[in-house]
């Protein structure tokens, strides 16, 4: 099942990893990245390790850096769920951390010049999906993080993305009271091709999670489509007067994959 909703948690909080881990979120990372300072890394670092418990995603430090490197031997043996790469700015970046590990891997494009390669990371060997990483992305661009100003990054992400046949996550709502706001902008980038968001709170989870859950009907509908479909042997088919076409079918096997039927 695709990853509706990815909950972050600090490295430099071990007591808070636990809580993360059962707030309900489809994926957690800890993150030793941006939530951890730097004088407190080697800490972070030694408490996420001994945390690997088949729970937790981990996002490392940016690629080329000592701390990455660090990151990296550290994770070595170990088996978290997936590695996330921040500021990833070329499928040579996705290789340094696939030659480091075996797990899956979720590169973030949060600069002009990830964007610019975004069709090569998407589509580098172990790869998963990718995180639009619109808050440092509007800081490089120097534009804000309304909607009209990232609508460009996120079109581009989405093609890439379904080109590769991979996940595609959007950037947290960061405005955690206003759940009215995230719903709206959520159901914005469902529309668009993403295929779940990044959350930095709990009570994020369930809001975003209604929004990329299919409903019963639009569950029964991709059950009727289908139907049809076998009943016509594979060819075109009609269904309530419309037309079966296979963007029909691709849609329909996408919400049932949501619910493991497909």
């Amino acid at each position: 099942m695709a990853f509706r909703s990815l909950l972050f948690v600090p490295g430099s909080r071990p007591d808070r990893y636990d809580k993360a881990g059962g707030a309900g979120a489809d994926a957690v990372c800890i993150d030793l990245e941006d939530a951890v300072a730097p004088d407190g890394k080697e800490a972070a670092r030694s408490a996420t390790v001994a945390a690997l418990d088949g729970r937790f995603g981990v996002r490392v430090n940016a690629v080329g850096s000592a701390e990455c490197a660090a990151d990296l031997e550290a994770l070595a043996g170990t088996a978290p769920v997936f590695v996330m790469i921040p500021k990833a700015a070329s499928a040579d970046d996705v290789a340094v951390v696939r030659a480091a590990t075996g797990t899956p891997l979720w590169p973030i494009v949060e600069s002009a010049e990830g964007l610019h390669r975004a069709w090569e990371i998407a589509a580098s060997p172990g790869v998963a999906g990718v995180l639009f990483g619109g808050a440092d992305y509007s800081a490089d661009l120097g534009c804000t993080m309304e909607w009209e100003p990232l609508f460009h990054a996120r079109g581009v992400l989405a093609a890439a993305c379904a080109r590769a046949g991979v996940e595609l996550l959007d950037v947290p709502h960061l405005d955690i009271g206003d759940e009215a706001d995230l719903i709206a902008s959520t159901r914005r980038i469902r529309a668009m091709g993403f295929t779940g968001r990044a959350c930095i709170h709990p009570a994020q989870i369930g809001p975003v999670h209604a929004v990329f859950t299919p409903t019963e009907a639009e569950i029964a509908r991709a059950r009727r489509v289908l139907a049809a479909f076998e009943a016509s042997g594979g060819g075109a088919a009609l269904l309530d007067g419309k037309l079966i076409e296979k963007p029909i079918i691709r849609a329909a096997m996408r919400t049932l994959e949501h619910t493991g039927e497909a």
